[in-house]
């Protein structure tokens, strides 16, 4: 089983989906001799990870972006792609036992398999379990700094994010529990509130982004405020 990957489809298919699990990516093309020998054997050996590793198939002569995107020099090419970054595994038509060499490489671990599964729990021993295996696991630091935020612990849940890069979700987290800190208050009247502060008080600032992070880009009233901010900063 395989999914005929696109150049429109690509993102989600193949880098969306790597973040949960390792892809494949076998660029072919019908007049390539050597893709047809390889392709049953890549088929074969994705599909006996019973879904632990996804093979996503493109036909690079309907879908050139992809391929130009990989650098593709020759036929077949097959590359790796996970958490969203690509790797080069092989080109050319390759004997199944090599194949299966590669394939084995990007299966997950025992220890990959115990976190997972531990992440899947959810609860605060698991959690912090997986930080006993993995100290700085980003998904078990913004999941138990949430709870810890729930709890009124707005402090520890800092701490306990400072340890990873920020990201799109540890700035989440961080600003909901920067805000848990402060007297619970509606957005708009917070912001309301904060904007006359903005330019001349750092602290007004970064209370006024602590609370359009939490709202997202989602919320219809971000962008507004988003542009009365930018016209005080501005």
């Amino acid at each position: 089983m395989f999914i005929d990957v696109t150049d429109a489809s690509f993102e989600n298919d193949v880098l969306a989906r790597s973040m949960t699990v390792p892809v494949v990516v076998d660029l072919w093309a019908p007049w390539c001799e050597p893709c047809k020998t390889l392709g049953p054997i890549i088929e074969r050996v994705v599909a006996a990870t019973n879904g632990k590793v996804v093979l996503a198939k493109v036909n690079i002569d309907e879908n050139p972006g992809i391929a130009q995107a990989f650098r593709v020099q020759s036929i077949p090419a097959v590359f790796a792609v996970a958490d969203g970054r690509a790797m080069p595994m092989f080109q050319g038509a390759q004997p199944e036992h090599v194949v299966k060499q590669y394939v084995d490489m990007l299966l997950p671990t025992a220890e990959d398999e115990v976190i997972s599964d531990l992440l899947a729990k959810g609860d605060e021993e698991s959690l912090r379990a997986v930080l006993g295996i993995d100290p700085g696991n980003e998904s078990a630091i913004v999941a138990l700094a949430d709870i810890l935020t729930a709890r009124g612990q707005g402090e520890d849940a800092l701490a306990l994010l400072a340890r990873v890069p920020e990201t799109d979700e540890v700035r989440k987290a961080a600003a909901a529990a920067r805000l848990s800190m402060r007297p619970a208050d509606d957005f708009d009247d917070r912001l309301a509130a904060l904007l006359d502060s903005v330019k001349a008080d750092e602290d007004a600032r970064q209370q006024f982004l602590d609370i359009l992070e939490l709202m997202g880009a989602e919320d219809p009233r971000t962008a507004g405020w988003r542009k009365k901010l930018t016209a005080r900063l501005f």
